[in-house]
């Protein structure tokens, strides 16, 4: 569902309603959201933690669908039926597209889930955050963004932080287009599409990853991962690195390419 330009009591009352009608279980306030893939996880101590912020920062303009795509896979697996907030700007909506429901059946995950809330500007995104993790009943909140976020300066970022730890919420922020800068996150990642496994009669291969570690307040960062998505098992694996469908390089090349001549 989108609502467009929301008051936060409204948003309060409409997440308060899908958690009354949907009979949730009490959500984890402790442990991991993890991937699925057991080394990933191990590697950064269980998984993304819970309570805390995360950050992602797609590797350039080309892999913001797939930065987007990494960040609601993650959600996804959490367990039980509890909603993911989704809150963005209207004007992010405009410059990666609408989030598409069947697609997200497609992949495994369950769009009855999401909660899809549009602000006007980032102002009213930056409040709606605040508001939306102190509420009880989510799996995740994501906090879209395009561009600079010069409202979201350490003292911002410290009170989200704060909130998401009170509450027992996991934040993931979706930083598009953007330069990562000093942060109070968790952990901070740079994701990029990778090249997608060949399947039989051509079809299209399972979404891929590149990932970086950038910062990790729990240990050393610059661990790198190719990750694919399994639908069926509805968890991430190791990338094939071969038989690639969708030579990316080549695409940013020719990008590159057309920018300079422009």
């Amino acid at each position: 569902m989108r609502e467009s330009s929301p008051t936060l009591a409204g948003l309060r009352k409409r997440i308060a309603r899908l958690t009354a009608n949907g009979g949730f279980e009490s959500r984890r306030t402790d442990g991991w959201l993890a991937s699925g893939h057991a080394r990933f996880d191990a590697a950064i101590g269980g998984g993304l933690a819970i309570g805390h912020t995360h950050e992602f920062f797609a590797a350039d303009a080309l892999d913001a669908t797939s930065a987007a795509a990494f960040a609601a896979l993650i959600a996804l697996r959490s367990p039980g039926k509890a909603p993911l907030l989704w809150l963005r700007t209207t004007d992010a909506g405009k410059r990666t597209g609408h989030i598409y429901a069947p697609g997200i059946a497609e992949l495994g995950g369950d769009p009855d889930r999401l909660l899809l809330v549009e602000a006007a500007d980032p102002k009213m995104l930056l409040a709606c955050a605040n508001d939306a993790i102190r509420c009880a009943g989510s799996a995740a909140v994501i906090v879209e963004s395009w561009g600079k976020f010069p409202l979201l300066d350490l003292t911002a970022g410290r009170r989200l932080a704060l909130g998401a730890r009170d509450a027992g919420t996991t934040l993931l922020m979706l930083r598009l287009n953007a330069t990562p800068t000093p942060s109070v996150a968790e952990t901070r990642w740079s994701v990029a599409a990778a090249p997608s496994r060949e399947l039989e009669a051509n079809a299209p291969g399972a979404p891929a990853f590149d990932l970086e570690l950038l910062r990790w307040r729990g240990g050393p960062a610059g661990t790198r991962w190719r990750l694919d998505w399994n639908h069926d098992e509805h968890a991430f694996e190791d990338a094939a690195l071969s038989g690639a469908l969708l030579p990316l390089p080549a695409r940013r090349a020719m990008a590159s390419q057309g920018a300079a001549a422009a």
